[in-house]
């Protein structure tokens, strides 16, 4: 080995050690604690960054953090709808779930994305634990409504959503005998309801919710973007509640993102500290949020 390559090999041997001894005092914060991660967008599609997320997950396990997975699958639902030929649409940033698209749902959220996930944590040495909101009863939903206002006309007009729900009641006896075993939940976003149908949720309401139950330390959303952007599409390192709904109100939230931050109020009101919108497409995003002082994305806090 020449002089130039073993610097080289030092050097970068002692950059990784630079960067663990500044992890330390972050590793400290969360020890023991759990931690809600809804992990969805195309990174899902992506083999490797799959797998590299499986590993960071399990190294979160490792440094005695408890995270939970939420997991969504809006791509692959669309694909396998496309490629039966079953129409999909949308109202309010949400799908609009009939009696068909509800068993495509059901099938691809609790079937095969599922079981990927946990397939993927296990080969990265984890022990995970697939499973839905019907399981033990975890997620009791209710049929979720929305409502527009015609520009023209200036009229609300209520939207069937179908099969849409929203959580009504979280019970925690199934995931308290997992968290703090060494067994890492994976959770489909799929509930049923009082009166015993099947409701799609949204991932980042259905983890939103399950960490308000859960009392978690932080909960992260990963997504397919930077964070929260303002109108010149630059990324919100940080947002108050109050700014949030301001920003809900102006139109600069908008689309997709509008449940995803409304999620976000609602959960601080359950006791989440701190929330955290960061872009699943970055390699290692979960370490850079947790284990840096900066971070990568948008934070939404209490006060």
């Amino acid at each position: 080995m020449s002089q130039k390559v073993w610097a080289q090999k030092k050097n970068k041997e002692a950059e990784q050690a630079r960067i663990l001894s500044e992890a330390l005092p972050h590793m400290q914060q969360y020890d023991e604690e759990t931690i809600v991660i809804k992990y969805g967008g195309h990174a899902m599609g992506e083999d490797a960054l799959a797998k590299q997320f499986a590993r960071d997950i399990v190294l979160l396990e490792q440094t005695a953090i408890n995270p939970v997975v939420v997991h969504g699958g809006g791509p692959q639902i669309a694909a396998m709808l496309t490629r039966l030929g079953i129409k999909s649409e949308f109202a309010a940033g949400l799908r609009i779930t009939d009696a068909a698209t509800i068993e495509i749902v059901e099938m691809v959220l609790a079937g095969s994305i599922n079981k990927q996930i946990v397939s993927n944590i296990n080969e990265a040495g984890g022990k995970a634990v697939g499973l839905s909101g019907k399981d033990g009863n975890m997620v009791i939903a209710t049929k979720a409504t929305r409502s527009t206002v015609d520009p023209g006309s200036n009229i609300e007009k209520v939207i069937d959503l179908g099969f849409v729900g929203e959580p009504d009641k979280v019970d925690l006896t199934l995931l308290n005998q997992l968290i703090g075993h060494e067994l890492i939940p994976v959770l489909a976003p799929v509930a049923a309801g009082r009166d015993g149908k099947t409701y799609n949720v949204n991932a980042d309401t259905f983890a939103g919710a399950v960490a308000g139950a859960l009392k978690a330390k932080r909960l992260l959303l990963l997504t397919d973007v930077p964070g929260v952007l303002d109108k010149s599409k630059k990324l919100i390192p940080e947002l108050s509640v109050k700014d949030a709904r301001k920003l809900i109100a102006d139109g600069t939230i908008s689309g997709g993102m509008i449940p995803k931050v409304e999620a976000c109020l609602e959960t601080l009101q359950k006791g989440v500290r701190k929330i955290h919108i960061i872009d699943g497409r970055i390699r290692h995003s979960l370490m850079l949020e947790i284990y840096t002082n900066q971070g990568i994305g948008t934070e939404i806090v209490a006060s």
